[in-house]
């Protein structure tokens, strides 16, 4: 059973900086893509980043440039390093692992972590 725990969020105000962690129940990176997404209140769950298991990354076209995905194998944790941060930016954020990275089915997630961006 694939385990994962997001920290990292908070209140910040726009142009600041937060970084999200995903702690893993285990070795998992080499089995599964890794991905944030995010999801605001009356949307969608929406693609944030990804790093797949040979360690390709991949971005939404609104944080590209500002967030940064990376992984830490010898601690099994997962990062999004988040810069210039905007209030559109604002929403739970959400660790997962699956088999493809920019498809929610079949993807273990964590109970997410709360991102807000005053203006």
């Amino acid at each position: 059973q694939v385990q994962l725990v997001e920290s990292g969020g908070g209140s910040v105000q726009a142009g600041g900086s937060l970084r999200l962690s995903c702690a893993t129940s285990g070795d998992i990176f080499t089995i599964y893509c890794m991905k944030w997404y995010r999801q605001a209140p009356g949307k969608e769950r929406e693609f944030v980043s990804a790093i797949s298991t040979d360690g390709t990354t991949s971005y939404a076209d609104s944080v590209k440039g500002r967030f940064t995905v990376s992984r830490d194998n010898a601690k099994n944790t997962l990062y999004l390093q988040m810069n210039t941060l905007k209030p559109e930016d604002t929403a739970m954020y959400y660790c997962g692992a699956g088999r493809w990275c920019r498809i929610t089915t079949n993807t273990y997630w964590g109970q997410g972590t709360q991102v807000t961006v005053s203006s």
